[in-house]
């Protein structure tokens, strides 16, 4: 059951907010000033603070500022009985993750909650998988279900999927859950070694069977005896490493290159590749026997623009590992917008390109909130398709999330906002006035603007 925080001096609010949210089925607490919601927090985990802005002595900026320094990163809903967009701005930039302003409508709140609640990226939900794996998208659930059950026996696996989307995590994952996972996993990319190396690499060779062999060498399948291969890039083999690893998989057993003996080996394989092995085929580049053979059990790895739900478990699970490797980066964050930005990119470069962004993007903020500017400029640019870019299924939370965040951004600049937004100032204002967010210091746009 989550537990949620109220932070409010207000006490009929307290009482009132606490009723409702507790018919909702949530844990809730209360605290009526900075001072409680300290001693509390301290004292519980909670997966949700309602933050009321105006408080007697620490006010609730205070308390959400502290939060953040502590590196605690509990969702954090501010509610003010202002609502500015100065005072959303500010809040923002300390770190909340959603405004509201009073009065507050039950079912907005109840609406408000759950999506927070549903949305926290916690360490928990972040942490790694068998092999490493992250994710619990709905293609991620069907690639993690064909695991566990190809995992315990020796069906050879192929695993297919783009540059970047984990596929030597994947083979990890099988090899972790099988009854083999005490035996080693060895692996090999066919793709990098020249011909006679792979198969001196995969075989073994004997003393005197090529110039340069001066002993006996054992390959990885006698290496890998009781355990698993993972053959990486098997679609890059040439024909005849191809004929020789079929008999391999057909014998069960392995001749040294420049031997007459062969040696019984137990290994399973887990083969994978970026390529259409099946168009190989018919293009005569790979054979078809041996595909067959590989591909009894095939499992395809979705990419990263088909799990967008995954990228905020993984944004955390990298940022977590960098804290990890660099000392004093606890304030190592990614703001809401640049999270939307992330979101919104398509990666061709999948996971692999997403970690390598984020580990610049860390630099470039020097480990500290990571914001749109610290971003490539491809992935700035996602901002500027419009604002139906930011209406997932048609949500209108979606849409007023990316504005509040904007202004963050822009410092609550409206025109810079419009201009990141994709959308013109005039349909900015109008927007602001429908979410409940009173523009401060900003004139309304004259009628001679032009609505984006």
């Amino acid at each position: 059951m989550p537990r949620i925080l109220i932070v409010d001096d207000d006490r009929a609010f307290r009482l009132s907010t606490a009723a409702l949210l507790r018919a909702d089925g949530y844990e809730v607490d209360g605290a009526a000033d900075g001072a409680a919601a300290a001693e509390s927090l301290r004292g519980k985990k909670y997966d949700l603070v309602l933050l009321d802005m105006r408080m007697p002595g620490v006010d609730g900026l205070g308390v959400l500022e502290a939060l953040r320094l502590w590196g605690d990163r509990v969702p954090i809903l501010m509610i003010s009985g202002f609502g500015t967009v100065d005072s959303a701005v500010r809040a923002l930039h300390l770190g909340a993750d959603d405004f509201l302003t009073k009065p507050v409508e039950p079912d907005v709140l109840s609406a408000r909650v759950a999506d927070l609640l549903a949305r926290r990226p916690l360490l928990e939900e972040a942490a790694p998988n068998h092999g490493g794996m992250i994710g619990r998208s709905a293609p991620m659930r069907e690639v993690m279900a064909s695991i566990r059950r190809v995992a315990d026996g020796d069906t050879t696996v192929l695993i297919t999927g783009e540059t970047g989307t984990g596929k030597e995590l994947a083979a990890r994952a099988v090899h972790e859950l099988s009854p083999r996972r005490h035996a080693p996993l060895l692996a090999v990319n066919c793709g990098a070694l020249a011909e006679g190396v792979l198969e001196s690499e995969l075989f073994g060779h004997v003393r005197g069977a090529f110039t340069g062999a001066v002993r006996d060498r054992v390959g990885v399948f006698e290496a890998a005896q009781g355990g698993t291969i993972f053959l990486d890039e098997i679609g890059e083999m040439s024909p005849s490493v191809q004929q020789r690893l079929l008999r391999v998989l057909q014998e069960r057993e392995v001749t040294r290159v420049g031997a007459t003996r062969a040696v019984k080996v137990d290994v399973r394989v887990v083969a994978a590749t970026n390529r259409e092995l099946g168009a190989m085929v018919e293009q005569g580049r790979f054979r078809e026997d041996l595909y067959y053979r590989l591909a009894v059990f095939p499992i395809a790895l979705p990419p990263l623009r088909d799990r967008v739900a995954d990228i905020p478990l993984l944004v955390e699970h990298a940022l977590s590992a960098l804290r990890s490797r660099r000392g004093g980066a606890e304030r190592l964050a990614c703001s809401p917008f640049a999270m939307r930005l992330l979101r919104a990119y398509d990666w061709p470069g999948n996971v692999r390109q997403l970690f390598a962004v984020l580990e610049r993007a860390a630099v470039e903020a020097d480990y500290g909130r990571i914001e749109a500017q610290h971003l490539p400029p491809e992935l700035r640019a996602a901002a500027k398709g419009g604002e139906q870019r930011y209406r997932v299924n048609g949500s209108d939370s979606d849409e007023r999330d990316a504005i509040a965040a904007a202004l963050a951004q822009t410092g609550g600049a409206l025109a810079q906002s419009a201009e990141l937004l994709g959308m013109g100032r005039t349909t900015l204002w109008r927007k602001l006035k429908f979410y409940g967010l009173t523009p401060a210091n900003e004139e309304e746009p004259g009628r001679e603007e032009t609505a984006g």
